[in-house]
């Protein structure tokens, strides 16, 4: 009997698995509580590892596939360590290929790419019912509902069909609060970079347990596009509440609190625009245990939200987006029964997805713990002992970008 899925949320996830459903012939449609493609900011930069792009590879089909690879970046070669006096304290050289660098909203772009007529934008999902048929109905804030055989929330960390489905899965408020922004590759904004972020991003370690990541992406083909990205991270504590702050706000307090650090960095703030400028409280989801599985179902952040440590929280997702496609499809074909495609799915992506979750906050907790100046001070010698010993260099940073 043929399956027909309704998925909540067109983000990376939720159009991946569209991509993938609707390249095997299965019925979907996605429902997104955004006006409109460009309606709110999607992010500045993503890094997509091997994992990823396999996953990608199997839900693209090929004039699609070939778009993101006109669009997509060089891969970082290199992540380079600085104190916050742009002193370089290490550089450890990571794997390149197979990798991917993406702007974020040029990437949801191309996986909206022929999916027009079947996304509806506008339309914000505030729970869900089962049908005495079996089927599953969405339900909307505008009182209109959508029914189908399967409901996939993709709707991200704030997922109302999670809170329904699912009320004991928690996220954890890690006390981290992250300012970030990106202006345009101008020939005066790449004077203020080091030669050396062209061929890979910088972590700017600095007192307080303060940090920023900076970032350039720079597209194969002259596309006009090109554009540095930075993330300043502090805790709560230090950095104030910044829910409710507007861009210009926002702006001036990452400036307050990056005051004594190099006129460089601080220029890259100072410049720009307010209206890219966003905060972020960084929360982790809390591992639940396996359910029982039913016709609702869930990927990418509405489950194993994690923090931006590692960078692999849209990897994760597009792992989900081809696994449940695969899944989704054998059931179409009779091959398998859709509940049991469906555990078996769950199955796998809670054991991967919260391994991700713990691997990315142990890693942001490694990169906040240096409060004080003392700790500040040994973890920089570490860095400049690891720099000089290219086996150890090696051995440590063994799997970045993975």
């Amino acid at each position: 009997m043929p399956v027909n899925v309704l998925i909540i949320g067109a983000g990376i996830g939720g159009l991946a698995l569209a991509q993938g459903l609707r390249r095997t012939g299965i019925s979907v449609s996605v429902y997104e509580r955004d006006r409109g493609p460009a309606d709110r900011p999607q992010g500045y930069r993503l890094h997509l590892n091997p994992t990823g792009l396999r996953a990608l590879r199997e839900c693209l089909p090929q004039q699609v596939l070939e778009a993101f690879e006109a669009t997509s970046g060089r891969p970082a070669e290199i992540m380079t360590f600085y104190t916050e006096n742009l002193r370089r304290l290490l550089t450890a050289k990571g794997r390149t290929e197979g990798h991917r660098s993406v702007s974020r909203d040029t990437f949801r772009n191309v996986l909206l790419s022929d999916l027009e007529s079947l996304v509806r934008f506008g339309k914000t999902c505030t729970g869900y019912r089962y049908e005495p048929d079996g089927a599953v109905t969405a339900l909307f804030g505008d009182g209109t509902t959508a029914t189908a055989d399967v409901l996939v929330a993709a709707d991200g960390t704030g997922s109302r069909i999670r809170h329904q489905y699912l009320p004991h899965a928690e996220r954890l408020d890690t006390g981290m609060r992250t300012i970030a922004g990106r202006l345009p590759l101008t020939g005066r904004v790449r004077a203020l970079l080091p030669e050396v972020l062209f061929s890979g991003p910088a972590t700017i370690t600095a007192p307080g347990g303060a940090g920023m990541f900076v970032a350039v992406q720079e597209y194969p083909r002259q596309t006009g596009g090109d554009f540095v990205s930075w993330g300043l991270g502090a805790r709560h504590t230090a950095m104030g509440e910044t829910s409710g702050l507007d861009g210009e706000r926002l702006r001036s307090r990452a400036l307050a609190l990056t005051t004594g650090w190099h006129r460089n960095l601080r220029a890259l703030i100072r410049d720009t625009d307010p209206a890219v400028v966003s905060a972020t409280a960084v929360r982790s989801a809390v591992p639940v245990s396996p359910w029982q599985p039913s016709t609702v179902t869930l990927l990418g952040d509405a489950i194993h939200s994690m923090t931006p440590a590692r960078g692999i929280g849209a990897n994760t997702a597009l792992r989900d987006a081809a696994l449940l496609a695969r899944g989704l499809a054998a059931a179409d074909r009779g091959e398998r029964a859709l509940l049991q495609a469906i555990g078996d799915y769950e199955t796998q992506m809670i054991e991967y997805g919260f391994a991700a979750v713990r691997a990315s906050l142990a890693e942001l907790k490694r990169q906040t713990s240096l409060d004080s100046r003392a700790g500040l001070a040994i973890a920089r010698t570490a860095l400049r002992v690891i720099d000089v010993v290219p086996p150890l260099k090696r051995r440590i940073f063994a799997d970045l970008g993975q």
